[in-house]
């Protein structure tokens, strides 16, 4: 591994975003660029929303400062900036949901078209053989890429969730990347996660960093979600890729489910799929009882047990439709679960005091 880690890159996204989210408070405040309180927002003051502008320039200015990334990658910068500059203006003028849509899709179509960055294979997760997407597989990582950056979108809702299944999945893609001989490609998430650090540092208040909470926002949730989804592609697919595409669903697939179901409720109530509302995981755990900090670290721990399914199934070569299959089942139970989650914490609860 210290093969391949570069330092001075790492400190310097490291530095770059501690320094911004820093300069960056007042100018927040100053540009309207904050989180004020309301009935879906219940968090203590008004926060600033520049902890993603910050995460995407420490990258950047990292990336370009070093040469790590961007010579390879030039678009992955055009796609972010994209990203990041619509969830700024979300946080600041509460975007269209439509609206907002379309411009994912163009930042998405970046990536499979201008990029070439696209799905061509599923492997054989029907278990007839390899499924092979041809030209099919632009259209479909386009709405891959939209799906994955509203999944990370809407699981930001408490202190350090966003930011924490981020760096689980990041690390694990690290893992990945030495268990099969592609080292050389660690650094381009290793140079996210060093830039996420220090948000988090702000976000949860750790010791020396209370009283100065920044909030991720859109545009770092988004990138986040896009970042992550551009190395799942990237790594997933042709003659090199350091896992199977199943294996890549599996490290999402709490944000994933939790999506998929939240859509899949409100589509039954007749409500519009992508209206905000309180009903997201984290919200069950905090109205069932737990803390902020207890909800955040069962989430968490929820999202290791995804990847680590993931990971036992690459490294013993489970069939990947037996890994499509189960995926899809869980997806299934998770949804009738959160149907009647209120009434099974009734029970649980009866059952407690019984």
């Amino acid at each position: 591994m210290f093969d391949y880690l570069q330092f001075v890159p790492l400190f310097t996204a490291f530095f770059v975003a501690l320094i911004l989210l820093v300069v960056m408070t007042p100018l927040a405040h100053q540009f309207g660029l904050v989180d004020q309180p309301s009935f879906r927002k219940r968090h203590a003051g008004i926060v600033p929303l520049t902890g993603g502008v910050a995460i995407f320039m420490a990258v950047l200015v990292a990336s370009v400062a070093t040469d790590v990334w961007m010579k390879n990658n030039p678009l992955f910068f055009t796609a972010s900036a994209f990203i990041v500059l619509l969830g700024m203006m979300d946080d600041r003028f509460e975007l269209s949901a439509k609206g907002r849509l379309v411009c994912q899709f163009g930042v998405a179509s970046i990536m499979a078209w201008s990029a070439q960055n696209y799905i061509t294979s599923l492997g054989d997760i029907i278990g007839i053989g390899n499924v092979t997407l041809g030209l099919g597989g632009y259209f479909f990582t386009i709405v891959c890429v939209v799906g994955v950056i509203n999944a990370f979108n809407m699981i930001d809702g408490i202190d350090g969730l966003a930011g924490g299944m981020s760096l689980i999945v990041l690390l694990t893609v690290v893992g990945f990347l030495l268990a099969t001989g592609n080292g050389g490609a660690i650094m381009e998430p290793l140079i996210i996660v060093a830039a996420i650090v220090p948000f988090l540092a702000f976000n949860l208040s750790w010791k020396g960093f209370k009283g100065n909470k920044i909030f991720m926002g859109d545009a770092g949730s988004m990138f986040v979600g896009l970042t992550i989804v551009w190395l799942l592609v990237d790594h997933t697919q042709g003659s090199s890729a350091a896992f199977r595409p199943i294996t890549g669903v599996w490290l999402i697939g709490l944000p994933l489910m939790d999506m998929a179901a939240i859509m899949y409720r409100r589509a039954r109530k007749g409500q519009s799929m992508l209206r905000p509302d309180r009903k997201h995981l984290h919200n069950i755990f905090m109205r069932a009882g737990l803390s902020s900090k207890q909800a955040l670290v069962a989430i968490l721990l929820l999202g290791s047990c995804y990847c680590l399914i993931g990971v036992l199934g690459e490294f013993y070569r489970v069939p990947e439709a037996v890994m499509f299959w189960g995926f899809i089942g869980l997806l299934m139970i998770y949804s009738l679960v959160i149907q009647n989650i209120w009434q099974l914490i009734r029970t649980v609860k009866n059952w407690r005091h019984a």
